[in-house]
């Protein structure tokens, strides 16, 4: 769910609108990636029975955990700044209620989608499933009604940037795809599975764990790429101003394709929104529970990390500005978790018979390498 968030709205629409199909190599590059970092963090719940920051507190000095936990939960609130305002905005669109009371209506149902945990996970699984569907049907029936143009998708597969914004909207792309408070997350949720599984069932769950990530990441992936082209096929070198923006995108999806048009994108950035909420809040438990051991009431956790939304909504800031800037966040959280997750599952004492071959590892080291190179061009450009 979290690799359609409202975080993936903003970027993969400004992406296409600004730049036409010129970041279509991104979106694939990062699903690539996020599908090979998925399968490890996986792994690593199967092969330990413990979540990543569980196994960084235990394997790592206690600066270094420290360390690790202020930064993941710097992670959540940039998280759950884009899920609060893409659900604040399709509460805008929709019935054209306030930005803050949107936000705090989207923090309302977070509340609502985590309480339905005491009943078992696989409720909230189905809901979350439900808000799924919602967000492909709604793309899938504005691409068919788009018809996109398939040699310009497939020029838009060779990696190229024409400026520093294109980098920038690269990294917020890869932020948001890869998302590292749900590689924390995804340990945590297969941890579960192995309560009394031996080594040959662990390896059928890895292999079915494998499968579910392939799967999960290609519809995701799908779901990213029709934002990208339906942008880039409506809006850029149209000469509409602003269409960079969210609401900008709603308006000109209703001039161009239409009033349902229109609603389906609105009706899946609520879902979005809504249910990203929830897997972000699950995921800040998962953070504190690992790293520090220690447990919030849900309502103070919840709080803290909707301050910041609750913040930049009412001050007048462009919020699909703010949303791109998070998720670019995001991207510079990735290497904290990423780092430690291959470093932990390519030792024998760890893993066991599940430890990564050279090969993984050494993928798995190439993609950090290149997010953190990314990062630092950013870093670089911004300084000087």
């Amino acid at each position: 769910m979290a690799y359609v968030d409202p975080g993936n709205f903003a970027t993969n629409f400004a992406g296409g609108a600004s730049f036409g199909y010129e970041l279509v190599w991104v979106i694939v590059a990062a699903n690539l990636m996020a599908m090979v970092i998925q399968s490890l963090s996986g792994k690593l719940g199967l092969a330990t029975g413990q979540s990543l920051p569980e196994l960084c507190r235990e394997h790592y000095p206690r600066p270094v955990t420290r360390g690790l936990w202020v930064q993941a939960e710097a992670v959540a609130m940039a998280t759950d700044l884009a899920e609060v305002i893409g659900g604040a905005i399709a509460l805008q669109l929709l019935f054209d209620i306030p930005l803050l009371t949107g936000g705090l209506i989207t923090g309302a149902v977070a509340f609502g989608l985590l309480g339905m945990q005491s009943r078992g996970f696989r409720p909230f699984e189905r809901v979350i499933s439900g808000l799924l569907a919602v967000i492909f049907l709604g793309f899938l029936y504005n691409i068919v009604l788009v018809q996109p143009d398939q040699a310009g998708v497939a020029a838009g597969l060779v990696p190229s940037f024409s400026d520093v914004d294109s980098v920038l909207l690269a990294a917020g792309i890869l932020g948001a795809t890869v998302m590292p408070h749900v590689i924390y997350l995804h340990s945590a949720l297969t941890q579960q599975r192995v309560a009394a599984a031996d080594a040959p069932q662990r390896r059928v769950l890895l292999r079915y764990q494998r499968i579910d990530v392939v799967v999960a990441m290609g519809l995701a992936g799908l779901v990213n790429l029709a934002m990208l082209v339906i942008a880039a096929e409506l809006f850029f070198g149209s000469g509409i101003p602003d269409t960079d923006t969210i609401e900008a995108v709603h308006a000109g999806l209703q001039d161009t394709l239409g009033a349902t048009a229109a609603l389906a994108f609105a009706l899946a950035l609520l879902a979005s929104g809504f249910a990203s909420s929830g897997v972000g809040t699950y995921s800040g438990q998962i953070v504190m529970q690992g790293f520090l051991r220690r447990q919030i009431p849900l309502v103070l956790r919840r709080g803290v990390a909707m301050a910041p939304a609750l913040i930049v909504l009412p001050l007048g800031v462009d919020p699909t500005q703010a949303l791109i800037l998070s998720q670019v966040v995001l991207s510079f959280g990735i290497p904290f978790a990423l780092v430690p997750l291959v470093l932990l599952t390519r030792r024998t004492d760890i893993m066991g018979e599940l430890v990564n071959r050279r090969i993984t590892t050494v993928v798995a080291g190439v993609i950090a390498a290149l997010i953190i190179a990314l990062n630092l061009f950013l870093l670089s450009q911004f300084l000087s």
